[in-house]
């Protein structure tokens, strides 16, 4: 049978969800809270809270809605029939009106005052901005645990040597937990601007077609006071402290540059954790997690491949590049404002918080579970440290006696023999035993082992990862918990 035969009789058959696209993102990645936050019901029950809440206000201020109209609202928030909803929606092609139709025809008694003086944005923009304020409340609680298991393993591993890598190519020695601290300070400061985002957020509020607020005025009868405190009454109700004072129709869209900026910044940091990561298991020194019935290639039984390494690499990379919609967006919004920002930010929006709850998922998947291999991180340090310690061996000799550059000419010569059995014989590095065995460095001979402990070339390194991580990384999450009332484990 000819594939394209085998799709034309698959068309509309199958299971529900089988047979259409699906985001992989909600399919498959993200969490059930993410993707709840990003569905058709969140947004529409949203709204009709929306509408409550404003139906409420006015009320409190003087307008003719009843109690009972208030409570035939309150009781319908949920009882969403989506079916007439999109009936309503082809007919009159606008999907606020169509969602306003349909609260109506369940809360017969107050559908006259459903939406009363608002326009589309006042529950389209609103309820992106209560979404977008829940979504970093589900964030960062997963970054903040994330930093808090890094934390863990840095300060496990503070004291263990480890060759350092500039260019990728060998350099000084740091520790293991030095360079997971290198990890934890850029998620640090991640975790401060997601904080920051959220904390910045301001309600769109009650503002009318063009941000005027001309219609709550007519309503009003031209009382200012009553407009400003309908618009406070709404804003404090949805759980925002500010809102905006000046709008077109929509919120500045330079508020989805700021969100999805930070967001994207989250993106780099995974992806050069991640990164190095896999480098590391490719060294085979560091290795993320690996299940006992896990299977790292369908042709090759023995590989053990760091694919949720891979994942968050893969996904951080579109993470990044969702920061271009609202940039181009913003630059486009004409006057007051034009259309062409909704079909864009539906995708945008969605996806950025979705690809960063995945990430972070894993990322504390992976976090919770890195497997170090001491003795291959050993080994390598054996190959490279005495190219590294011809400087400590040279001011040993002069200690004893001898002459600088002649014990440099002699260090040079053995450094180039030794180079010649590890690059062109694929050998081991000899220059230690090439030392030993020059009579040339006997008064030195009993120190070498001294001379080439891992430990007294790590500098700093425990040091700085044990002020770090009790400083610095203990204060921020503590901070963090105070301020957002979470607990967070913390082991430092």
């Amino acid at each position: 049978m000819s594939v394209n035969g085998c799709h034309g009789e698959q068309a509309g058959a199958g299971p529900p969800g089988r047979t259409t696209y699906r985001s992989p993102l909600a399919a498959r990645y993200a969490s059930p809270e993410m993707s709840f936050l990003f569905s058709d019901a969140h947004k529409f029950q949203t709204w009709r809270l929306l509408w409550l809440l404003l139906a409420e206000a006015e009320q409190k201020l003087g307008l003719p809605i009843t109690d009972e109209q208030i409570e035939e609202m309150r009781l319908n928030l949920n009882n969403i029939d989506y079916e007439m909803a999109a009936a309503e929606e082809k007919r009159l092609r606008h999907d606020v009106m169509a969602h306003v139709h349909t609260f109506g025809h369940c809360c017969p008694k107050a559908a006259g005052i459903i939406h009363l003086g608002a326009t589309s944005c006042y529950v389209g923009d609103n309820t992106d901005l209560i979404t977008l304020k829940k979504a970093f409340d589900l964030l960062l609680p997963k970054l903040a645990r994330v930093i808090s298991r890094l934390a863990d393993f840095a300060m496990e591993h503070a004291n263990l040597p480890t060759l350092g890598f500039t260019h990728f190519q060998p350099a000084q020695l740091t520790t293991v937990g030095k360079r997971c601290c290198l990890w934890i300070q850029d998620l640090c400061m991640d975790l401060e601007r997601l904080t920051r985002a959220r904390d910045d957020l301001r309600f769109r509020g009650v503002k009318g077609t063009t941000g005027t607020q001309a219609s709550f005025l007519q309503l009003f009868e031209g009382d200012h006071q009553k407009v400003e405190e309908l618009d406070r009454m709404v804003t404090e109700k949805a759980g925002f402290q500010r809102a905006f004072i000046i709008t077109g129709q929509t919120y500045t869209r330079k508020v989805d540059i700021e969100v999805l900026s930070v967001l994207a910044s989250l993106g780099a940091s995974v992806h050069k954790i991640c990164t190095d990561i896999r480098l590391l298991a490719n060294l085979k020194e560091l290795e993320e997690p690996f299940e006992k019935q896990q299977i790292g290639s369908s042709a090759m039984p023995y590989k053990r491949n760091p694919m949720r390494c891979e994942r968050c690499c893969s996904l951080a990379r579109h993470l990044m590049t969702l920061v271009m919609d609202p940039l181009q967006t913003a630059s486009v919004q004409w006057l007051e404002r034009t259309l062409d920002d909704s079909a864009n930010r539906r995708l945008c929006l969605a996806e950025a918080f979705l690809t960063a709850d995945t990430i972070l998922n894993t990322l504390q998947n992976i976090s919770e579970g890195l497997v170090v291999y001491p003795k291959v991180i050993e080994r390598r340090i054996r190959q490279e440290l005495p190219f590294m310690a011809t400087e400590n061996i040279i001011m040993a000799m002069v200690k004893a006696g001898g002459s600088r550059q002649d014990c440099h000419e002699r260090i040079r010569v053995l450094s180039q023999e030794a180079a010649a059995v590890v690059k062109q014989e694929g050998g081991d590095n000899d220059l230690i035993a090439r030392i030993q065995a020059d009579a040339y460095f006997s008064p030195i001979h009993a120190q070498l082992e001294h001379l080439l402990d891992p430990s007294s070339f790590t500098g700093r390194a425990a040091q700085q990862v044990e002020r770090f991580l009790k400083e610095e990384v203990r204060h921020l999450l503590k901070s963090y918990e105070s301020q957002m009332d979470v607990k967070v484990e913390l082991n430092l």
